[in-house]
């Protein structure tokens, strides 16, 4: 069985666990006190030298990390990796810029605030690392004022790697009522069968 070491909470982890549940493929989860310090220790860099989670064990041989490598691989031959090659590099396109222009912003932002507790102290920091988080949301409000999904007429892993942090960004002090087609992607892709909830996203 396919093992998923992971840190609930985490966007990225929850982006292979979210897939895996729309293709019906079962898996273990396997929690990792990331904050504790667990992936720096021998064991784990043993399975990972990065020592960062998630970390995709599909047999004892083969581990995957980075999550959205780990979309593409487990999306091969389905539905929500089109087949098309264009459809397909509009699907990267959106991979490379959630994890250069979204998630550096989005997600850091949440985890200074939620779980750091640093929203008074790095007040100036946050502030300015949010002002290019909007500008990363403004491009995904653009594109879905247009379109119901990212790319093409269904949703994709794009869909998945984007919503990720983007259904938690509230958590980072986010307005999303600035968002409305956002908002209403948001709705539309959790209200796909077998969607399945992330742990701590209130």
């Amino acid at each position: 069985m396919i093992k998923l070491y992971g840190m609930s909470g985490s966007g990225n982890c929850y982006k292979p666990a979210l897939l895996m549940s729309h293709l019906n493929i079962r898996y273990q989860w396997i929690e990792i006190d990331v904050l504790g310090g667990a992936t720096r220790k021998p064991e784990f860099l043993a399975l990972n030298a990065n020592g960062k989670v998630p970390l995709l064990e599909v047999s004892p041989e083969q581990r995957l990390a980075e999550s959205n490598a780990m979309l593409c691989y487990l999306a091969e031959g389905s539905d929500w990796l089109p087949q098309d090659q264009w459809q397909r590099a509009k699907v990267m396109e959106w991979l490379f810029f959630e994890q250069y222009s979204h998630e550096p912003n989005i997600a850091t932002v949440r985890f200074w605030i939620k779980y750091d507790g640093k929203r008074r102290l790095w007040r100036d920091r946050i502030a300015q690392t949010q002002e290019k988080g909007y500008a990363a949301l403004t491009v995904m409000e653009q594109r879905l004022a247009q379109s119901d999904w990212l790319v093409a007429d269904r949703p994709s892993i794009a869909d998945i790697a984007l919503y990720a942090y983007t259904h938690v960004a509230h958590q980072g002090d986010y307005d999303m009522n600035r968002f409305p087609a956002i908002q209403a992607w948001m709705q539309r892709l959790s209200a796909i069968p077998r969607h399945l909830p992330m742990d701590d996203a209130e």
